[in-house]
């Protein structure tokens, strides 16, 4: 299979900082961390490849400090010796979980040596790409979908937050919890040093053609999930074409918080670009749709 990433941060139009931060390596065994994009597919090799997002948050305008450090100490904990470890001892979840674990506290130490960064915390997601699974971590409201042009859009993530935890009591519906006056109010997080943080984390069999996304809520926060989908329905044979009108979305909607966007689409080692559905299969697809087949 090949990879093809892509990712975005922007201050927004309200901000005047940008608190969040993204790392990508879309070659774990090269240890190159210095992408906003990948020009070309490249082949995944055994390491894999890694996407992360923080969402930073308070703290005397520190926010933007929690969600560097944050996505510092991954980038730590992603060393070539410690992926080998991992995938060599089946430890891939194990280093996932220390790797939020870690950041967690380092931001912990952060603020017990400067109280002045006290309240700082920060969300995230990382996504690690391993041949044909994606393993997904993830503390917060940031969140991880999967999008395939024949299948639609999948969220995998599950918000830490105070309207998710109403959904899932029956109090509010989804439709309800978007425009809620506490749907801003997390649950977990990194930084709160009153309690740990306990990442959750799911795996996802890929599909080729299948495109990853990773966002903070200054994306999915005010832009629906039929909207993000019709985005990527539109512009999924070209990935840098979705992160350019994905952040043109979240702008429209208002920009009223940061955003940060990553994309990684995957292609079969014989596919040059994404298959797209023809004409026909799109209107099997809209109707499957609207029937609710899927």
């Amino acid at each position: 299979m090949k990879i093809k990433i892509v990712a975005v941060t922007d201050t927004g139009k309200e901000r005047t900082n940008n608190e969040d931060a993204y790392i990508i390596c879309p070659d774990l065994s090269q240890q190159d961390w210095s992408h906003s994009e990948t020009p070309t597919y490249i082949p995944l090799n055994k390491y894999g490849s890694l996407l992360v997002v923080a969402d930073g948050m308070g703290g005397a305008n520190a926010g933007e400090v929690a969600s560097s450090i944050a996505t510092k100490s991954i980038r730590r904990a992603f060393s070539k010796d410690n992926v080998e470890n991992a995938i060599k001892n089946n430890g891939i979840e194990d280093l996932l979980y220390s790797c939020i674990k870690d950041a967690d506290e380092s931001i912990n130490q952060k603020i017990y040596e400067d109280p002045d960064t006290s309240g700082m915390g920060t969300t995230i997601v990382v996504c690690w790409v391993i041949g044909n699974i994606a393993y997904i971590a993830w503390c917060g409201d940031s969140r991880c979908y999967v999008y395939n042009a024949f299948k639609g859009l999948k969220l995998l993530s599950k918000d830490h937050s105070l309207v998710q935890e109403l959904i899932d009591k029956g109090e509010i519906t989804e439709k309800e919890a978007f425009t809620h006056p506490d749907n801003n109010v997390i649950t977990r997080g990194l930084g709160d040093v009153n309690s740990q943080s306990h990442p959750d984390i799911v795996k996802y069999l890929i599909n080729p053609n299948d495109i990853l996304l990773l966002c903070s809520d200054g994306l999915c926060g005010y832009s629906t999930n039929k909207e993000i989908e019709h985005i990527l329905d539109t512009s999924s044979i070209d990935v840098m074409k979705c992160r350019d009108e994905l952040l043109k979305l979240a702008l429209d909607a208002g920009g009223y918080d940061n955003i940060c966007i990553s994309l990684a689409s995957l292609i079969n080692d014989n596919q040059s670009v994404p298959l797209v559905p023809t004409a026909i299969q799109k209107m099997i697809i809209k109707t499957k749709k609207f029937i609710g087949c899927i």
